[in-house]
């Protein structure tokens, strides 16, 4: 891969990748080091992609699995982070380039089947059939956990006010 290329996929999927991961780790930098550890991958195995929407669904979904491993890691399991102490002053999700409100923050507390989707959809503006593809389950799995999850969040922002 030329240089020039990587430097295209760089802007073009850096802060998307940053967002997805961020959204799954709820941590800054290990979001940032899993965004980087896409493009390394990019490079590394060099995939062919049929058009732009395949090319950004493999990003995300590269990024998707990656924040998967590390929550599943040993390390991330057995230590506590420093996002884990409470919130004083600016809000955590500062740096990551999302909006910061109530309702991104309710998201990010839902389940991970319901986080994803919402987030696919609302915030990367996602399709449900581009969602089921990226996540690799059915349209109508999409469609249930879109359902459920406006419910719980609906519930969760009630509870706040």
């Amino acid at each position: 891969m030329i240089q020039g290329q990587l430097e295209v996929f760089f802007q073009k999927y850096y802060h998307v990748c940053l967002r997805v991961a961020f959204t799954m780790v709820k941590n800054q930098a290990d979001a940032e080091d899993i965004a980087q550890e896409v493009l390394l991958r990019l490079l590394l195995y060099q995939p062919e992609f049929k058009n732009a929407e395949h090319e950004k669904a493999w990003m995300i979904r590269t990024a998707m699995n990656l924040s998967k491993d590390l929550l599943k890691s040993k390390w991330h399991t057995s230590t506590v982070g420093m996002e884990a102490m409470p919130k004083t002053g600016e809000p955590y999700l500062q740096g990551v380039g999302l909006e910061i409100d109530d309702t991104l923050e309710a998201v990010l507390e839902l389940s991970e089947r319901y986080r994803d989707c919402l987030y696919l959809f609302y915030y990367e503006d996602y399709s449900i059939r581009e969602i089921a593809r990226i996540l690799e389950v059915p349209q109508n799995t999409v469609k249930t956990n879109l359902k459920r999850g406006r419910e719980a969040l609906r519930q969760k922002l009630l509870e706040r006010r």
